[in-house]
């Protein structure tokens, strides 16, 4: 079998991660993506477990028609009942029977003999495929499992009926040779697995969980169940986006395919991260923040002239937009100068080296170089604040009903003050609009953060922002106990910072003007 089965289990063992339980509407929509990013099978949840996890396995099985939606059941009856009754409406069902199988499981969990964990896996397979056609069997830790018995369990477990056998590493503790000789050993002694599916199950506490998966495939697993972003149990469960990008690129090694549209990757990661909150380590493989991102001079002068130097697959692959040149203290000058070309200005290698300089002696001081700093480099040296353009004489918001309003006064240069009212949907929205309303410029917020700067329930807000104005980036910052007052006072900072830069630019141009005359 050259395609290899991707079974994706985000919205049953990724939920169980803390933190990331899911409506069902929020799984239903999750859904939907998993079903457009083209996964095999999709684990819609574990019915017995609540009411509310069985409505949304019933609602995604009536909804969701192209793949496999399979439901979790333990090797009891009743789960398997309840796991049937979820599935009905379900186009391609599947039961998903699961028992634990390694000593310390039957001992201490469960306290039963190995005869007894034989006897439930035959009677609960059994059931499940007197239900449904499709019935897939995990031996829970089955990587801490004694081969000689894990066979057994197996085959019992295919004669009842299994259409698919699942070994998880359960825990994560196994090494990649392990999984390989686990599953060879399985494929050589086991009658009549040929016409069965094996599938591994890895889990990420030491690291190797896609090492781990990719052992599997190797050895002659059909199906890798995995998470989108890893997330899951401690320290999660395979990502998907690593585990299918590794066979697609990789091909060379695993002779595989996959059924995924890649370039829906980055998509349904972001989704997940705005539905759960949890967002992948900046580091993370294929969909975290700088995973197309450079900073290091060698490497981005690398890109610069010849992407694939530095990046074994174009970002566009997996749906992210771009690669990032990030500058920063390990930056190099044509880095520099390709950064100021998409600003509009095109220096020669004069003002590069004066503006390097200036560049290299900022870095050591700010982890982040902005748009910003680099105008007031090239123009004036290093902008460490600026006059206040606009400044903030009142502000008030009410608050409380479906609508936020803002009212407020600022003055320009000095003049006569100014007065805006706005409406937003909470009370930093409204105020931030009714500065919009105030003042005469392009505005586009991109991000903004707030955190407690100090202690206590009176703490100090600190807001930072970063904006768009008139197409170029600057960051603004505000403190205040109000954190609509420090959100207000963030975003004028950012336009104050605009309005600096235009003096300095103009300034440059006139300095230019002057020589040409000469």
């Amino acid at each position: 079998m050259d395609r290899i089965l991707i079974f994706d289990t985000t919205l049953r063992d990724g939920e169980q991660s803390p933190g990331a339980t899911m409506s069902t509407r929020e799984k239903l929509r999750m859904a939907h993506a998993l079903d457009e990013l083209g996964v095999d099978i999709m684990e819609a949840g574990f019915p017995v477990s609540s009411p509310d996890d069985f409505l949304a396995v019933q609602k995604i099985a009536r909804e969701v028609t192209r793949p496999c939606v399979t439901a979790l059941a333990r090797a009891h009856s009743r789960d398997v009942e309840v796991a049937a009754r979820s599935l009905e409406e379900a186009a391609n069902p599947r039961i998903h029977v699961f028992l634990a199988t390694s000593p310390i499981h039957l001992e201490k969990k469960l306290r039963i003999s190995e005869e007894e964990c034989l006897d439930r896996t035959a009677a609960a397979v059994a059931q499940a495929r007197s239900l449904v056609d499709d019935v897939e069997f995990s031996a829970e830790d089955a990587t801490r499992t004694p081969l000689p018995f894990l066979t057994r369990v197996v085959q019992v477990a295919v004669e009842a009926g299994a259409t698919t056998i699942n070994l998880p590493d359960t825990v994560g503790y196994a090494h990649p040779a392990e999984i390989h000789h686990m599953i060879t050993t399985l494929r050589e002694q086991v009658p009549g697995v040929d016409g069965i599916v094996l599938s591994v199950h890895c889990h990420d506490d030491l690291g190797l969980a896609t090492a781990n998966s990719l052992a599997g495939v190797e050895a002659g697993a059909q199906q890798v169940e995995c998470t989108i972003n890893g997330i899951g149990e401690r320290a999660g469960n395979a990502g998907l986006e690593e585990v299918v990008m590794a066979i697609q690129l990789r091909h060379d090694r695993t002779g595989k395919t996959t059924g995924i549209n890649t370039r829906r990757l980055y998509p349904t990661s972001r989704l997940l991260s705005q539905i759960t909150g949890i967002h992948p380590q900046p580091n993370k493989a294929i969909v975290g923040k700088n995973a197309f991102a450079h900073e290091a001079g060698i490497h981005q002068d690398g890109m610069l002239k010849e992407s694939t130097t530095y990046e074994i697959m174009d970002p566009h692959m997996v749906g992210v937009p771009e690669s990032r040149l990030v500058l920063g203290k390990h930056s190099g000058r044509h880095a520099l100068r390709s950064r100021y070309k998409a600003l509009g200005h095109e220096i020669n290698d004069d003002e590069l080296g004066q503006a390097y300089r200036l560049f290299k002696l900022l870095a050591d001081q700010k982890k982040d170089i902005l748009d910003e700093d680099l105008l007031a480099i090239l123009h004036y040296g290093a902008m460490d604040d600026v006059p206040a353009h606009y400044k903030l004489i009142d502000l008030r918001v009410e608050c409380g009903g479906k609508w936020s309003t803002a009212r407020l006064s600022l003055t320009e240069q000095g003049g006569p003050p100014r007065e805006a009212t706005a409406r937003g949907d909470g009370p930093i929205a409204a105020a931030l609009a009714a500065v919009d309303e105030a003042v005469d410029e392009r505005i586009r917020l991109e991000e903004l953060t707030i955190r407690a700067a100090t202690p206590g329930r009176d703490a100090v807000g600190e807001v930072t922002l970063q904006a768009l104005i008139r197409g170029i980036a600057f960051t603004g910052r505000g403190a205040s106990t109000d954190v609509v007052d420090a959100a207000v006072r963030a975003y004028l900072h950012a336009l104050n910072k605009a309005a600096r830069a235009r003096v300095l630019e103009a300034r440059a141009l006139q300095a230019a003007g002057d020589l040409w005359g000469v």
